[in-house]
């Protein structure tokens, strides 16, 4: 197939690939940077929304199709070596990262101690979780009719079925395995590997000890305000907790069902005689 002449212009490397940089089209903010093939730029040209190329699973994909973050493209430019694409775009949702930031450029070497260490500036703008499970529940809970989550009025998110909410889970986390690692925060979870997951509910779990201390420490007829803040603190950690550890069964393809199952074993026991047992 001969490509057209301002395709031929670009010098793709020895895998027919070019980085591509997607900057902020108001505040020329760079908010990501991605891969393109010829399809991916010529596609991107043609609809004026952002497409690259997944190097993790050799295909195309266009931005926003797991978290509906899509790209308007107004611009794009080619550099003087014409290897390196900038694309002018608006980002929907205002969030490109997978993490749920403006950008993915969120994280700044801090030069003023003894050892420079990367510092996260950046807030997270919306969990995640949220960003994933509530996009594609709704794609998935049109065919489902008793797991179905329908859009919230007030705040704008998915309000899911909260005595399914663990089988929906299920279902997303076992999606996410042929997900692009470069458009889903769990996907990158599992081409990472097992060890990250675990480093992951590690992570969680300490920072839901510190959660609950704080908590202790807070007097709700002292300040109310601040008792709330660290009582919501706690219940979005153990979140992240039970979250995390619903990754890594599903790494072994393990239902939430059967940790259910087991914990409807054991009512009615001794938790020392359960123990014992053991």
């Amino acid at each position: 197939m001969t490509l057209p002449a301002w395709l031929t212009a670009i010098n793709f490397n020895a895998d027919g690939l070019i980085p591509a940089i997607a900057q902020d089209h108001k505040s020329g903010r760079i908010l990501m940077m991605a891969w393109m093939n010829s399809d991916a730029l010529q596609l991107t040209a043609q609809t004026q929304t952002a497409v690259y190329f997944s190097r993790s699973r050799a295909k195309l994909w266009h931005k926003g199709e797991s978290s509906g973050h899509t790209q308007t493209v107004h611009d794009i430019r080619l550099d003087c070596d014409a290897d390196v694409i900038v694309l002018s775009v608006t980002q929907a949702g205002g969030i490109a990262c997978h993490t749920g930031r403006e950008s993915c450029f969120y994280q700044r070497l801090d030069l003023s101690g003894q050892t420079p260490k990367w510092q996260t500036v950046d807030k997270v703008l919306k969990d995640p979780a949220d960003i994933y499970q509530a996009h594609e529940s709704t794609s998935a809970n049109s065919q489902t009719k008793n797991t179905r989550a329908t859009a919230n009025p007030d705040t704008g998110q998915a309000r899911v079925d909260k005595n399914s909410v663990l089988q929906q889970l299920d279902q997303v986390l076992v999606e996410r395995k042929q997900a692009d690692a470069d458009s889903s925060y769990v996907a990158s979870l599992y081409a990472k590997g097992l060890n990250k997951i675990l480093e992951k509910v590690g992570e969680e779990s300490t920072e839901s000890i510190i959660a609950a201390k704080d908590f202790a420490n807070c007097d709700e007829n002292r300040d109310k305000a601040q008792y709330d803040e660290a009582r919501h603190e706690l219940i979005y950690e153990v979140a992240d907790v039970w979250f995390h550890t619903l990754v890594g069964l599903a790494w072994f393809d393990i239902e939430s069902d059967a940790v259910l199952n087991e914990l409807g074993r054991r009512f009615g026991l001794s938790g020392i005689d359960e123990k014992a047992a053991r």
